[in-house]
């Protein structure tokens, strides 16, 4: 498909293999493909010119916009400044050191044009009595506006390629720009591309789809994208390059899912045994619906002859380690091993708190395997672990290590998954080498948005955990300032007297030149010397930390010892105290919503009344408000997560991030586009009813395209392992 996209990039006029390197290294551009896809990230009517005062009159709003504007002129002065030249300096500068200023003087007003990079070329182009326009960001320097770094042209110098007037703003860094790879550069590239590779493009989508959704032709679509005359071309550039990429997104998931259906090769647990109802009658409560519910999708995945694919996701405390607990034992009752990856050392240690206190009544054994486990206790791990003795294992990456043998893994529990790659993740699936692949269970505590769920895990099953547990108590959100401290340490003394125990969390370890805010190390000093010793004890944990000095800490607060426990985000997910009544996050506006939400899920796992006290600066942007207000004003996480994405976009969302999924989105937005996804999912699975795995010859077009787009995917080889 389209071998011409394959072409090196140092093969394009004006390229060259010095050229190729930079852009391959900055931009991860290596092929013809890879520039045609590097999409403009805005758009500007170049048809507008603005008069000089205007452009200073509004600068200090165009310049904290970051807006580029354009304006036309004469260059009246032009002077480098800098350190004295020295003896024999070519063009009367010091590299690195100099800069050259040219002012550019229209009707109105005059402005500094300012270049600290490629002076020589720059000297030797920009004279006096030359009129240019001048296109580029409007800047403030010691109180002075100036526009840096402009792409000039001279006034009678038409658009490279197209006859329209808008121009495409491309991303570019510093080190292009320094060596002649600015905005300009890029645009002319892209246009000598456009006429070398348009004659030459085959479409990309079937004429059915073309026809039914209106759509103009690939090679339309890529000519307006980069120089649209008008926004009726650009909208329409925008909308079939959009669903494009989504359609195959959701094709490539889907196709996966039922790949796995048809293969037909899971392990077949039929039976509920002793050990299952062991743990279940010794629960000291019932199940909640919703629990009962996922078990029931669950089992029958288990007995259905084929591999369980499964994404659990539930609210903070909504009990999911006892159903991966429950089904683990449905894999024990089978004959089978189940194993539980963490992604730290302190949630797979509190893992194994939970789980074992879940198999009190059973005869199962459980054992821990994290980095920190000691040789000793490692070999004789592993050794049970291979002859079966062990049923359990819980664990951190150490799980996926070659030497790490199962006697016969029946389930993959993945908790907090997304922390993982996928080529962690398919290692761990691979465990058994000759036998069925093990039934996988994935788990998050961070609520997804719909649209985000339906790409990251549009190839699982998905179940949802909707309910709390009865008794849980809604947590009390506040938000205090600054000058609230005082009253805060007094309330946080308040909840110690009544027996209770308090989480104090700060986003740094250590104080930062850059950002004025809370940081561990003042906050720890400050804390143990308002609540002193021997009447409060507190204890710390960090990511700095040694694995030993943490677990001693942290013990410390889980056995209720220390009654304060200071602390980096580390307990984020899995640290389960039900005494710990009081969350008081630090700096809180330096926090995601989804991110707060999880910390906030620490408190409130017990009967007692529960809190979380938001601290912040004075300074908060509209953002930071809302997101306070918004955690002030619920504690459903799904409805945070929504708002998040709203605020953020999916890439910031931690986990989230666009990068890795199974092909690369270059234009579309998981978020902003929810519509355009549901009509591209749709289009899919309905091709996908007819012709479940694209191996009819209507669909041959599919099948290669998905080809070449998972070949350029940064993931390819990852995602073949779990096809």
């Amino acid at each position: 498909m389209n071998e011409i996209l394959e072409t090196d990039i140092k093969y394009l006029a004006g390229v060259g293999p010095k050229r190729a390197e930079l852009l391959a290294k900055e931009l991860g551009i290596s092929t013809f493909g890879d520039l045609l896809y590097h999409f403009p990230f805005r758009w500007i009517d170049k048809s507008k010119v603005y008069p000089i005062k205007e452009v200073l009159t509004s600068g200090a709003t165009i310049s904290s916009s970051g807006s580029y504007v354009q304006i036309r002129g004469t260059i009246t002065a032009t002077a480098i400044v800098g350190p004295s030249p020295k003896a024999g300096a070519k063009g009367g500068f010091v590299r690195g050191k100099s800069r050259f200023v040219a002012m550019l003087t229209d009707a109105t007003a005059s402005i500094e044009l300012v270049f600290f990079s490629g002076l020589k070329w720059i000297v030797d182009k920009v004279k006096k009595g030359e009129e240019f326009i001048a296109f580029g960001k409007i800047t403030e320097f010691n109180g002075t506006l100036n526009m840096v770094h402009p792409e000039l042209y001279p006034p009678e110098q038409a658009i490279s390629y197209g006859a329209g007037s808008m121009a495409g703003i491309y991303s570019v860094t510093e080190k292009l720009r320094n060596n002649g790879l600015g905005i300009k550069a890029i645009t002319k590239a892209e246009g000598l591309l456009l006429e070398k590779v348009l004659p030459h493009l085959q479409e990309t989508l079937p004429p059915s789809i073309i026809q039914r959704k209106g759509f103009c032709s690939i090679a339309q679509a890529l000519k307006w994208i980069h120089f649209p005359s008008n926004n009726q071309e650009l909208e329409a550039a925008q909308k079939r390059l959009k669903f494009e990429e989504l359609f195959y997104l959701q094709l490539s998931l889907l196709k996966q899912k039922n790949m796995r259906l048809s293969q037909g090769c899971g392990i077949v647990m039929s039976k509920v045994g002793d050990e299952f109802n062991s743990c279940y009658n010794a629960l000291p409560y019932q199940l909640t619906g919703a629990q009962k519910r996922v078990i029931k999708q669950m089992r029958e995945d288990m007995r259905s002859g084929k591999q369980m694919n499964r994404l659990l996701q539930g609210d903070v405390g909504s009990g999911k380690t006892l159903v991966a607990v429950l089904l683990s034992l449905i894999a024990i009752d089978n004959g089978y091993q189940a194993c539980v990856m963490a992604p730290t050392e302190v949630l797979a240690n509190q893992h194994l708190t939970s789980i074992s206190k879940f198999l009190a009544a059973t005869n199962v054994k459980v054992a821990l395997l994290t980095g920190s486990t000691k040789a000793k206790e490692r070999r004789k791990i592993l050794a049970e672990l291979e002859s079966g003795e062990i049923g359990i294992i819980v664990g951190t990456h150490a799980l996926i290590e070659e030497n790490v043998k199962f006697n016969k893994l029946g389930l993959a529990v993945i908790d907090e998954q997304h922390r993982f790659g996928v080529e962690q993740r398919s290692r761990l699936w691979s465990k058994n080498q000759e036998a069925p692949p093990p039934h996988i269970m994935v788990m998050t505590a961070t609520p997804i948005p719909r649209t985000l769920a339906m790409t990251l895990y549009g190839d699982l099953d998905v179940s949802i955990l909707d309910e709390l547990p009865p008794g849980r108590t809604p947590i009390v959100t506040t938000h205090a300032w600054e000058n609230q401290r005082l009253e805060v340490f007094n309330f946080m003394k308040q909840q110690i007297d009544l027996g209770r125990q308090v989480y104090v969390v700060y986003p740094l370890i250590k104080e930062s030149e850059k950002m004025d805010y809370e940081n561990l190390e003042a906050g720890y000093m400050r804390i143990i010397e308002y609540f002193k010793t021997p009447q409060y004890i507190t204890a710390v944990v960090h990511g700095q930390l040694k694995a030993d000095a943490k677990s001693i800490d942290m013990e410390l607060f889980t056995s209720g010892k220390a009654n304060i426990l200071v602390a980096t985000s580390v307990i984020e997910v899995g640290v389960d105290v039900p005494n710990a009544t009081v969350m008081v996050i630090e700096s809180a506006e330096r926090f995601g919503l989804s991110q707060l939400h999880q910390l906030r899920g620490r408190v409130g796992r017990g009967s007692n009344k529960s809190y979380c006290i938001l601290m912040s600066g004075y300074k908060l942007s509209k953002e930071s408000k809302r997101r306070i207000e918004l955690m002030c004003s619920t504690t459903d996480g799904f409805t945070l997560a929504e708002e998040d994405m709203k605020m953020r976009g999916p890439g910031d969302i931690e986990g989230t991030s666009q990068s890795g999924l199974a092909i690369d989105l270059h234009i579309s937005s998981l978020y902003k586009d929810g519509t355009l996804l549901d009509n591209a999912r749709a289009t899919a699975l309905k091709i996908l009813e007819e012709d479940p795995l694209l191996q009819k010859d209507e669909n041959k077009l599919l099948t290669l395209q998905l080809r070449a787009l998972r070949k350029a995917g940064k993931e390819q080889k990852d995602y073949s392992a779990i096809s």
